[in-house]
């Protein structure tokens, strides 16, 4: 199992960025996908998550500002994020749940990937 994250970078407040995470070694279809970070001084939490059918958890940090997506032809999971705060600063990870469990919590998640940064300045 690979899980290769790519598109974090520093931006100013109010912009937006498009974490990817390529995923590979499994069949992506039959996983539900996640998104965590890990912010300065915090544990590392999970943002959102991505049923076949839908979005199944988000927090409410996020709620409004970032959208996952996901390309099943290219096993590719996406984190589009807008209106970017210096309090989203963090490591950015993407994560494939143990068979049958959507991850929201560390327990979980059964691969991770290595992450990607993001630095919103002010």
């Amino acid at each position: 199992v690979q899980l290769e994250e790519s598109g974090g970078g520093t931006v100013k407040a109010g912009g937006s960025l498009r974490l990817s995470c390529a995923a590979s070694g499994f069949p992506f279809t039959s996983y539900c996908m996640a998104w965590f970070r890990q912010t300065p001084g915090k544990e590392r939490e999970s943002i959102i998550t991505l049923r076949k059918a839908g979005i199944g958890f988000y927090a409410d940090s996020v709620e409004g500002r970032f959208t996952i997506s996901r390309d099943n032809a290219k096993n590719t999971l996406f984190l589009q994020i807008d209106s970017l705060t210096p309090e989203d600063t963090g490591m950015y990870y993407c994560a494939r749940g143990r068979y049958g469990v959507c991850p929201s919590a560390i327990a979980d998640v059964g691969d991770w990937g290595r992450g990607t940064q993001v630095t919103v300045s002010s």
